[in-house]
């Protein structure tokens, strides 16, 4: 598959690193080369200075025969441009990083499609939506949801009430109703085996069904958490307006905004409900004057990393159980899991992660990489013939990195164990380390 990516920012870097290591033919182009030569050095690719809006440019590196054109520089203008001038080109795909959410209302999806961009991508949304589902619950790290929710992967930090510490997973009755996929200790993720324990502080990755959430809570010794019902945001950013607009009807928000002009502005686009707030996040008697001793969840989404791991750290400090920090410098992620903040959203990597979905085959319906492990989880459909349909799982010899963690059947989901047989329409749940590569490897069980 011939790739071109189109912008060398932090988007398209993180791309090309993904990409890189699928052996497909990836060249990443920009008009900036000072932000090329990393690349050069570093992944299996080409890197070509010039413009992706440029006819010139794109002729040049042979978008005509190219399957997908991925345009992420940091102007929307100009992706939108690119795609349109590499689909008359001849490319056969192309996908645009947009930053205006009107773009992407179904009328307008279309009107964009007929103009040669078949893929719009919004990572201020899609990083929204990703803060919404792990704020909901106080003691949830990460949450998603496969098959319409009914196949749940909850990631959360084992304290001291954790009713599994230290004890072989082997141990662990196999009817019980989750599967622990993955364990995060001292920077590292690791696949478990029965051998293995869960020790404290690890961050464990359960798969469970929506009826045994509350006792994968019990056992995760999590029951004193409160649910989340008052949320407090720092930050009018594109993602704090977004995710105000997607929390539950029965969560009140509130916004702290220092800078007074985009108070005004986002007050136009906040649902009522939220209150905007001017004043600076970091400024201990405002907190107290606005409750922060009653929040149930701190959300830090400043353009600042290091203001948003501060103020979480400052938030933990007062009581806060739920915290969640925007961190856009990928050197600050390993850091901020290190301090314990909470929840760590990246819009880069989700972004990357959305459009690397279009990458893999038409079996592969769902991908999502943890944004602070070296992880895909990965939803896969079995066909009449694949090989993960011809044995019980303990017989599948899957390979060093990669665990099924679910079964979605008719609908309903199952959690698995070594006994599961997989059969034909099956929606498969995958947890693979590597981000990408274990993928590749799991492709023959479903052929």
């Amino acid at each position: 598959m011939k790739i071109i990516i189109g912008g060398a920012g932090a988007v398209g870097t993180h791309l090309a690193e993904l990409l890189s290591r699928e052996n497909q033919d990836i060249i990443i182009m920009d008009d900036d080369n000072d932000r090329l030569d990393p690349l050069r050095n570093r992944y299996d690719l080409m890197a070509v200075t010039g413009s992706p809006s440029s006819i010139k440019a794109l002729q040049e590196v042979g978008v005509s025969d190219a399957d997908l054109f991925i345009a992420v520089t940091p102007d929307e203008n100009r992706n939108l441009t690119a795609c349109m001038l590499a689909s008359k080109l001849g490319v056969k795909k192309t996908v645009a990083r947009i930053d205006n959410d009107e773009y992407q209302q179904p009328g307008n999806i279309e009107f964009f499609q007929k103009l040669g961009v078949d893929s719009l991508i919004y990572p201020e949304m899609l990083a929204a939506r990703e803060i919404v589902s792990s704020a909901r619950m106080s003691w949830v790290r990460q949450w998603w949801e496969f098959g319409g929710g009914s196949l749940i992967l909850i990631g959360a930090k084992m304290r001291e009430k954790c009713e599994i510490l230290d004890r072989p997973l082997r141990e662990i009755n196999s009817e019980e109703p989750y599967h622990i996929v993955a364990i995060k200790r001292d920077g590292e993720t690791i696949i478990p085996r029965g051998k293995d324990t869960v020790k404290l502080h690890d961050i464990v990755f359960f798969t469970t069904t929506p009826q045994y959430v509350p006792y994968v809570r019990k056992i995760a010794g999590k029951e004193d958490y409160a649910d989340v019902k008052k949320v407090m945001i720092m930050g009018g950013s594109r993602i704090g307006v977004r995710t105000s607009q997607l929390m539950p009807d029965y969560m009140s928000v509130k916004i702290i905004e220092k800078d007074l002009a985009r108070c005004e502005h986002i007050t136009t686009e906040i649902n009522k409900k939220a209150i905007i707030i001017n004043g600076d996040g970091r400024d201990l008697d405002l907190l107290n004057e606005e409750g922060i001793k009653d929040t149930d969840a701190f959300i830090a989404l400043t353009g600042n990393a290091e203001i948003n791991i501060l103020a979480c750290l400052n938030a933990k400090r007062m009581g806060i159980k739920k915290t969640v920090a925007e961190v856009e410098t990928l050197d600050y992620i390993s850091m901020a899991e290190s301090l314990d903040i909470g929840t760590i959203i990246n819009k880069k990597k989700i972004a990357a992660s959305h459009i690397y979905q279009m990458m893999l085959d038409e079996d592969v319906s769902n991908v999502k990489c943890l944004t602070f492990s070296n992880a895909d989880v990965a939803e896969y459909t079995v066909g009449e013939n694949d090989g993960i349909a011809k044995g019980f799982v303990k017989d599948l010899e899957l390979p060093e990195g990669a665990t099924i963690g679910g079964v979605i059947r008719d609908g309903k989901g199952i959690v698995v164990n070594g006994n599961t047989q997989i059969i034909k329409g099956d929606h498969v749940v995958m947890f693979c380390l590597g981000q990408g590569r274990t993928l590749k490897k799991i492709d023959k069980f479903f052929r």
